[in-house]
Formats: C-alpha cells, sequence, structure tokens
C-alpha cells in the first residue's frame, strides 16, 4: 500500500512542477504580449505618418514643383515609399508574433488546466501516507520513501532539461536555415554587383525571402526555448532573458528590407544571426552537460534503491 502511495506522490509532485513552471512561463508571455502590442500601436502611427509624407510628396504645391524641376521629387518619394514599406514589414511581423503569442497563452492555460489540483491531491496523499507510517513505524518503508522521492525529483528535472534542449534544437536549426539563406543571398548579392544581371537580383530576392521566414520561424522557436528556460535557470544558471535573443529580428526588418540592394547589410545580417546561433549551442551545450549529470544521479540513485529492496527481511 504505501509502495503505491509513494508512486503517486512522485507523479503528483512532477504535476506540482509543471504548474508552477507553466504558471511562470504565463506571466511571462502575458509580459510579451503587452509589450509587442505596444510594438504595434507605435508601427500603426508610424505607418500613418510615412503614408502622410508619401501622399504629401504626391500632391501638388509650389515647394513639389520646384522638388520636381531639380529632379529631387522623384527621389524624396522613392525613399518615403521605402519607408513606408519597411514599417509596414515591421507591423506584419509584429502582428504575426502576437497571434503566435496569442495562440501560446491559450495553450498554457489549457495546459495548467489539467493540473491545476495537483497540490490539493497532493496534501491529500501525504496525509494517508503519514497515517499509514504512524501506523506501521516501517524504517524501511521511509528510507524507500526517500530514495523513490529523490528519484521523482530528478526525473522531474531530466524532463524539463529535455523539454528545453528539443526547444533549442529547433531554435538552432531555424537560425542554421536563415543563415544558409542569408549566405546565398550574400554570394548573389557579389555576383549581382560584378554585373550578374536581373536573374542574380531575383535569386538574391528570392533567398531574402526565404531569410525572412525562417528569422521568423527562429523567433518564434527561440521564444519557445526562452519559456523552457524559465524554470530551468533554478538548477543552472543560464540566461534566460537572453538579451537580444529575442529582438534581433527588429534589426533584419527595420532596414535590410529596405535597403536590400546593399551588401553590407547582408554581411551585418549573417553576423547577427551567427551570433544568436553561437548562444543558442553555447546553452545548448550547458543543458546536455547537466541533462547528462542528472542521468549518471538518477543511475545511481536506482542502484541504491535495487540494493535497499534486495537486502529487505
Amino acid at each position: 500500500m504505501i509502495l503505491n502511495l509513494n508512486d503517486q506522490i512522485i507523479q503528483v509532485k512532477g504535476k506540482i512542477r509543471q504548474k508552477y513552471k507553466l504558471e511562470s512561463q504565463l506571466q511571462d508571455y502575458y509580459s510579451e504580449l503587452s509589450e509587442i502590442e505596444n510594438t504595434i500601436n507605435r508601427l500603426n502611427t508610424q505607418l500613418m505618418e510615412e503614408k502622410a509624407d508619401v501622399r504629401r510628396l504626391e500632391g501638388f504645391h509650389i515647394a513639389n514643383f520646384f522638388s520636381t524641376i531639380t529632379g529631387t521629387k522623384y527621389e524624396k518619394l522613392d525613399k518615403e515609399n521605402r519607408e513606408v514599406l519597411a514599417v509596414q514589414l515591421q507591423l506584419e511581423e509584429a502582428e504575426k508574433t502576437r497571434d503566435e503569442v496569442m495562440d501560446s497563452i491559450l495553450n498554457v492555460q489549457n495546459r495548467l488546466a489539467e493540473v491545476g489540483n495537483s497540490e490539493e491531491l497532493y496534501q491529500d496523499l501525504l496525509s494517508k501516507k503519514e497515517h499509514l507510517i504512524k501506523k506501521g513505524h516501517s524504517r524501511y518503508a521511509d528510507e524507500l520513501y526517500r530514495l523513490s522521492e529523490k528519484e521523482g525529483d530528478i526525473q522531474a528535472y531530466l524532463k524539463e532539461f529535455n523539454e528545453a534542449i528539443q526547444a533549442g534544437q529547433y531554435a538552432e536549426q531555424a537560425l542554421h536555415n536563415a543563415q544558409e539563406s542569408l549566405s546565398s543571398a550574400s554570394k548573389w548579392g557579389t555576383l549581382d554587383m560584378f554585373g550578374g544581371g536581373m536573374i542574380s537580383t531575383a535569386i538574391k530576392h528570392s533567398r531574402m525571402d526565404d531569410a525572412s521566414e525562417y528569422i521568423h520561424i527562429a523567433q518564434s522557436r527561440m521564444r519557445d526555448f526562452q519559456k523552457e528556460l524559465l524554470d530551468i535557470d533554478e538548477m543552472i544558471p543560464v540566461d534566460t532573458d537572453m538579451p537580444g535573443l529575442l529582438k534581433f529580428a527588429d534589426f533584419f526588418f527595420d532596414g535590410l528590407i529596405v535597403d536590400w540592394m546593399v551588401q553590407g547589410r547582408i554581411n551585418d545580417s549573417i553576423d547577427q544571426v551567427g551570433d544568436q546561433l553561437l548562444q543558442v549551442r553555447r546553452i545548448l551545450a550547458k543543458l546536455k552537460t547537466e541533462n547528462t549529470y542528472l542521468q549518471n544521479q538518477l543511475a545511481n540513485l536506482y542502484e541504491e534503491k535495487i540494493q535497499l529492496i534486495e537486502s529487505y527481511r
């Protein structure tokens, strides 16, 4: 009876830990949602202002007349149109991010509902076990429970590390894809600079489109990674805020799309993505090292438990 209770208690403790983790993630998602909504409001205002600038240039007045004569009007209009495009792209990216964050919030809320009563269940099981221990006075049962409880804690930690490692690997792959697309764009851009013609220009722009999509995916994957790291930071110090990790796409959409004819901007983006890739890989290496340590601890506990069971008379 008491062994069965031990197993139930270990399972419930895992659910309690999951509940705390989900609550932490939910709070972080709400904070991120508030920030992204502020960004969307700012970009909507900026887009209205940029469009107003375009309308002013397209309208007729004396300043426009002289600008047309001197040949500067169309240059200014082209610049304003490109700035409108830049803001539109940033706004689209922010709206996609907002929708993904809202979907994630709904998912976490549903998962929280499944473990909502875990703490009450845990207290109930503890009361039952306390009654059995007082009744039986079993030193063997106490020791077995101590080992089983440690085993359960390590199994819960391993589950969290495995989830974080998987999320990190998804982010790593997305960043690698973005890096490959940007590198390809850079090569075709170099050819374009030396007279590659319309074909090289078209291929370069195609690779840039691919890169922008991969960077959006990478942002989403890194968001998941960062949420998985929130609870792990209590076990090993990792950079859960990852400054820049969730923000580097701002650089990409801020000026690169508008100015993607400039080869230096493509190369700067390659450096940006490379930096994020290195950071993700550093965190992954740390997680894998700790994961191996926990697996060794779990194996040692299992052996200790087997010895206790075998020695029981």
